[in-house]
């Protein structure tokens, strides 16, 4: 059974990600007592709030060694709103991530899609493998905000066409491009965010370099500041030993 589609529906059109901290359980305390039951068992919670020194000491030699698994005993998720094609690339990261999306099978998709900003880079400049991006034209952005908006509303009065005719929804999606935002919730853990930040942002401390494209990047920045709040002590060994995963 199809709903009737709201009429006049007018597309819209923004150049920014939206990243929201809804729940956590994530200190740099988790880390703590979960790399400690290894020397002093059951009695590692009695242990946190010994000598803050040693415990800096503890976090960065578990970075810098790559001891790992004390920094999964954590647990974030973020509300995100994003174009669709920068989901697909976020859903790479499998290992340590769990993610639920809003569906266009059961509810009609809303007309936002992502046209870039003025400050975004348009321009890509050498080879595969050795390229960076430069500035645009004020012609080529022009270009590039009028061919978007002129498909998105093509695009959106054909799908909007389909669902009066009593097309499904999970039909008439298809004819949808990525540039469509959607939402989802995205859950990890610090070690699982940091592989994911190590790839999908660049940074003057990181020992590997990463040429993450700039919309996920947006992405990877807003969510790395909310980390860096919960779990400064961590966060601080991470760019202390050039922002590689443990």
């Amino acid at each position: 059974m199809t709903e009737t589609p709201v009429e006049d529906l007018k597309p819209t059109f923004r150049g920014d990600v939206t990243v929201e901290l809804v729940k956590h359980t994530a200190s740099d305390s988790d880390v703590l007592f979960a790399a400690r039951v290894s020397t002093v068992g059951e009695q590692s919670l009695d242990e946190l709030s010994k000598d803050p020194a040693r415990s800096k000491g503890l976090i960065n030699y578990l970075m810098r060694d790559r001891h790992g698994s004390p920094f999964e005993h954590n647990s974030m998720t973020f509300l995100i709103s994003a174009p669709i094609f920068v989901f697909r690339e976020f859903m790479r990261h499998r290992v340590g991530w769990s993610y639920n999306e809003e569906s266009g099978r059961y509810r009609e998709l809303q007309p936002v899609f992502y046209v870039p900003d003025a400050d975004r880079k348009l321009v890509q400049e050498g080879r595969p493998g050795k390229y960076e991006f430069v500035e645009g034209t004020q012609a080529q952005q022009e270009l590039t905000a009028r061919c978007m908006e002129d498909s998105y509303r093509q695009a959106y009065e054909a799908y909007q066409e389909m669902l009066a005719a009593g097309v499904a929804r999970e039909v008439a999606r298809a004819v949808l491009p990525v540039g469509l935002f959607s939402s989802m919730y995205a859950t990890c853990n610090a070690r699982s965010l940091m592989h994911f930040l190590g790839l999908r942002t660049q940074h003057e401390l990181a020992k590997v370099p990463s040429f993450p494209q700039r919309e996920i990047e947006m992405v990877g920045e807003k969510m790395e500041a909310e980390w860096a709040a919960l779990m400064p002590l961590t966060y601080a060994a991470f760019n202390a030993n050039g922002r590689v995963a443990p």
